[in-house]
């Protein structure tokens, strides 16, 4: 017998430790109802479960990326929805004054409707935003992450849709300055009101108030009358009304090509050189000599021919596509068929391509889903497993301490011998 050391009690203890051990881990598992808790529970199985986890809430993130993207393109597909109506009821009003019951008067109270819908169409284009950024302004070139991984994404642009990139903005119009010279003998050009419009053979003319024309062009800005008086601008005057002073200066609607102006009435600022929009905003700058251009530096209007005329606070306005004539109705009845059909391919692009996102966003949902159910079964415990190895650790930690209180009773033994 010895007594220095009991070794059924250090066995004993040791078994204790064991299933202590055992119970506490099985009571970490039921409790955060994981099978891995640590990276000592499964090595692997923890980098395995870390590297699905990241891919499901990937592939979550990018399943609201997609419904984000559905929403943007809703916010587009909505507002040229509104455009569309604008094209048709401007192609009605074309339809309408093209045809020759009309009177000029008619057909400048239709141009007014024109102008006014032109440039709804470009503020339209110009303040369709989503999350701050302009849809239809020609600017969004956006891609949309729809996958967990880098390269997995959709790309989406817009095309410009608002009114001159339609085709809907007309030439730019200000007031022209003329200068009358007499002519050999009975002028048919007298002092008074008239108006221009151009003919059948695309010559101008000048005529009266009593409807008589008084005058010709070729070119719209120098008109001849029946005696060799000439009334010469300092821009084609090629429509609208012209007041005429052989004794001083006469003043018409001078009328400029428009090149990328948008619908509406701009002021030209000569102390800054600048050409401001309605609400005060520089839209282009002058380079001294009247020909202005935008921030990409492309010329929008040239006004070089009449600058000098021109004075701080005068206005250029730029209205709809013309419709100021049976010709030019005719002809605006095409290009608005042509705006309708731009419209229509950009709207069927964002159709497809939410149809599309709707197919990635269920798909994504499926992916996450079948993902997480492999996850789980790496890293999620199986509690009916580990109650039942808690329960049976349970049982031989009592069992040990039991015994373990035995053991340490057997040296006592020894005490017989010294009696």
């Amino acid at each position: 017998m010895i007594i220095n050391n009991n070794i059924p009690a250090l066995n004993t203890y040791r078994q204790l430790g064991i299933n202590q051990n055992a119970m506490q881990a099985s009571m970490e598992k039921l409790s955060s109802g994981l099978r891995i808790n640590k990276a000592g529970d499964d090595a692997a199985g923890l980098a395995i479960s870390e590297k699905m986890r990241g891919q499901i809430r990937g592939l979550d993130q990018a399943s609201r990326n997609a419904q984000d993207g559905i929403s943007m393109i809703q916010t587009a597909e909505g507002a040229l929805n509104e455009t569309h109506s604008i094209l048709q009821r401007m192609r009605e009003l074309a339809v309408q004054s093209a045809n020759d019951t009309n009177t000029p008067e008619d057909r400048a109270e239709l141009q007014k409707e024109v102008d006014q819908l032109s440039e709804e169409i470009s503020r339209i284009g110009k303040t369709t935003e989503f999350n701050t950024q302009n849809l239809l302004d020609g600017s969004l070139d956006n891609k949309f992450q729809i996958g967990a991984n880098e390269g997995q994404n959709l790309s989406l642009s817009i095309e410009d849709m608002r009114g001159f990139s339609l085709g809907m903005a007309g030439d730019a119009q200000f007031e022209a300055e003329g200068t009358y010279t007499a002519g050999s003998g009975s002028e048919s050009i007298v002092d008074g009101e008239y108006t221009v419009q151009e003919n059948e053979e695309g010559t101008y003319e000048l005529i009266n108030s009593d409807g008589d024309v008084a005058a010709t062009s070729t070119d719209a800005l120098t008109f001849t009358g029946d005696d060799s008086e000439t009334l010469v601008f300092t821009d084609t005057v090629t429509s609208g009304k012209v007041t005429v002073d052989t004794g001083g200066t006469s003043v018409g609607n001078a009328t400029v090509d428009n090149n990328g102006l948008e619908a509406g009435t701009y002021e030209i600022d000569k102390t800054n050189a600048v050409l401001k929009d309605s609400n005060g905003n520089t839209i282009a700058k002058d380079d001294g000599s009247g020909v202005y251009t935008n921030s990409a530096g492309d010329t929008v209007i040239d006004l070089s021919n009449s600058y000098s005329d021109l004075a701080d606070g005068d206005s250029v306005e730029i209205g709809g596509t013309d419709i100021s004539s049976q010709e030019a109705a005719d002809a605006a009845i095409t290009k608005i068929n042509d705006a309708i059909e731009t419209v229509s391919a950009e709207r069927s692009k964002l159709g497809a391509t939410q149809n599309r996102l709707e197919h990635t966003f269920n798909n994504l949902d499926t992916s996450s889903e079948n993902l997480s159910a492999a996850e789980s079964r790496v890293r999620d415990v199986d509690m009916a497993k580990a109650m039942m190895e808690m329960t049976k650790s349970n049982i031989l930690s009592q069992a040990s301490q039991s015994m373990l209180a035995q053991a340490n009773q057997q040296p006592q033994s020894v005490l017989q011998l010294l009696q």
